[in-house]
């Protein structure tokens, strides 16, 4: 089975190129916003994705463009790569500590979008990301891969160590719920299905 996916997304904001798999492999990542690629690189080292990623944007107004469509492009790679969900574990669940913060994340792969987050973020940016961005990022890569999916920051007061756990929450039980279950053949749903 080749779970893999190549997205392109060209828009007067951002140009964006994308190939993943969810099985492992190379990652690259290069979006012209420092502290978005040092996410993504422990996204997918910690969620055990193969992830090359080049994206330009239109940074003289900010990484929110950059952030969010990177988001929606992760998003549709995910649900691309998933196909008919069979097999897969379909739940999964991280709490992740950073140093002085603490971050949960649980994940439904449904077929049901939703985002449920929860941070009371320090309002800063981080090198030249705005820490509200991480919401958007979220809610387009919820919106995007049809998942359901919880993020809630318990608590921390550095906000780098409180977005980065947030990131290493999701990327561990994104890891968890698109892995295979040796014990299920089928669509892990009584419906008979998770895409829609």
């Amino acid at each position: 089975m080749t779970r893999t996916a190549e997205i392109e997304r060209d828009t007067k904001e951002t140009q964006i190129s994308m190939k993943l798999s969810l099985d492992g492999g190379e990652s690259s990542v290069s979006t012209g916003v420092g502290f978005l690629d040092h996410m993504l690189d422990l996204l997918a080292r910690h969620g055990r994705l193969g992830l090359q990623l080049e994206a330009k944007g239109d940074l003289e107004t900010g990484a929110h463009h950059t952030t969010e469509d990177v988001g929606i492009v992760l998003g549709q790679a995910i649900d691309q790569a998933l196909g008919d969900r069979a097999g897969i574990r379909r739940y999964g669940f991280a709490a992740i500590p950073m140093d002085e913060a603490m971050a949960e994340c649980a994940i439904d792969i449904s077929g049901r979008p939703l985002t449920v987050y929860e941070a009371d973020l320090p309002d800063v940016a981080i090198a030249d990301f705005d820490t509200e961005l991480t919401e958007e990022f979220f809610r387009a890569v919820a919106n995007n891969s049809k998942m359901t999916l919880h993020v809630r920051v318990r608590y921390g007061s550095n906000a780098h160590h409180m977005v980065e756990a947030a990131f290493k929450a999701f990327a561990r039980a994104l890891r968890q719920a698109v892995s295979i279950d040796p014990d299920e053949s089928g669509v892990p749903s009584t419906k008979g299905t998770l895409t829609s």
